[in-house]
């Protein structure tokens, strides 16, 4: 599963030029019953099973010593983990090996989150089957900010997030159609007009959209008043 949904697109490219590596390992490939048992009845009763500690510490085992580095992390992907965010992925791309452990079932065993697991990260607060498509979603967005992996290198820095704010509006051709007009300051050929525009929509957009994540920015003086001229432009068409 993850080795097929990472093989398309900018993270199958990557792999394939080398620019970054990825392996698996299936904890079942570590069991030592006939039957390779990788889960079990929780104690204490309750629905559903509990992935063991044993095969997934052996397979994390295996997994840093194929790659002996430094700063290796172990992250544990699971409704409970703190929410992911692109700092959070900024930093974890700047790493030289990220190891996802993908929980299935009712979740692992605690002994194992404790004592081999550096963090516990979340998509969101809402429950998957597994973990395997939030592993497939963090080496997608890691990938992506790794240096010579997209075409242009702005690209990522012009994502939603990488400056705490979401993403401006874009448009292409055609420049006039039965669904509206492209602005016209896009086509101005004025690049500080266009950026002080695209500018003045993240913001905007941002404080519509994810007013929270402003309250956690600090917007400079220049931005505050593109934000209230975002306002004011709003105001005046209702």
């Amino acid at each position: 599963m993850i080795l097929g949904g990472s093989s398309y697109g900018v993270t199958g490219k990557a792999i394939e030029q080398n620019v970054v590596g990825l392996s698996v390992w299936n904890p079942r490939d570590y069991t030592h019953d006939k039957h390779r048992t990788v889960d079990d009845r929780p104690y204490g009763g309750g629905p559903g099973m509990l992935m063991k500690y044993q095969p997934l510490c052996d397979a994390v085992n295996e997994a840093k010593r194929n790659f002996v580095c430094k700063d290796t992390r172990v992250v544990y992907l699971s409704p409970q983990g703190k929410q992911i965010t692109q700092g959070l992925l900024i930093e974890a791309s700047e790493a030289s090996q990220l190891i996802l452990v993908a929980g299935r079932y009712e979740g692992v065993d605690e002994r194992f989150i404790n004592s081999v697991c550096d963090e516990e990260w979340s998509l969101g607060d809402y429950v998957i089957s597994g973990g395997e498509l939030a592993a497939l979603v963090v080496i997608d967005a890691v990938t992506r900010l790794i240096p010579g992996v997209l075409g242009d290198a702005d690209s990522a820095k012009q994502d939603s997030y990488m400056d705490g704010l979401l993403d401006c509006p874009h448009y292409t051709r055609p420049e006039q159609g039965e669904l509206g007009d492209v602005p016209g300051v896009l086509l101005s050929g004025n690049h500080q007009a266009i950026n002080r525009w695209r500018m003045k929509q993240a913001i905007g957009r941002t404080a519509i959209r994810r007013p929270d994540l402003l309250q956690i920015k600090e917007l400079n003086t220049e931005q505050e008043a593109l934000l209230e001229e975002f306002r004011n432009e709003v105001r005046a068409l209702d």
